[in-house]
């Protein structure tokens, strides 16, 4: 029998029509990207999460030359954030990526998948979804309203 899956999300042709927080996360990942340790690929990436006490903080990709023992800008910061606030749940995640070297038609960059499935550990623990915006520098803008809308078949501690 064949099913189908449907995700809906919301498309900003541009961050103007973004709300003020949106607007000041968008910022903070921007301020982030620009950080980044990436060397090696030189594929910048910035991260600002918004915490339920209205707190924003912020993480970029950290590259290695051992290559899988960097991390993305989604962990870095994902990972900072639940180890200094553990009973905090994320309202609001905003990412930037793409080449250093900027080109106008980069279209937004979504997390990878290891990100997507680090992402839903955070959301599945608080049981509460989680806003998720994602960009490159052209200033246009995907927002999904949980993580759920990018990994649908998600593997989480129900399968342990």
């Amino acid at each position: 029998m064949k099913k189908d899956i449907q995700i809906s999300y919301e498309h900003f042709k541009n961050s103007s029509e973004l709300n003020d927080i949106e607007k000041t996360l968008f910022e903070r990942a921007i301020q982030a990207r620009e950080n980044a340790y990436a060397p090696y690929s030189n594929f910048l990436v910035g991260c600002a999460v918004l915490l339920e006490n209205g707190e924003i903080y912020s993480g970029n990709n950290q590259e290695n030359a051992a290559y899988p023992s960097g991390l993305c800008a989604e962990r870095t910061t994902l990972f900072w954030v639940a180890a200094n606030f553990p009973d905090m749940k994320v309202k609001k995640i905003f990412v930037v990526g793409g080449p250093k070297e900027f080109h106008e038609k980069n279209p937004p960059i979504p997390p990878c998948g290891a990100c997507r499935q680090s992402l839903i550990e955070y959301e599945t623990k608080q049981h509460e979804d989680i806003d998720l915006y994602f960009s490159s520098m052209n200033d246009e803008v995907v927002k999904v309203h949980s993580i759920k809308d990018l990994l649908p078949f998600y593997f989480d501690s129900t399968f342990l």
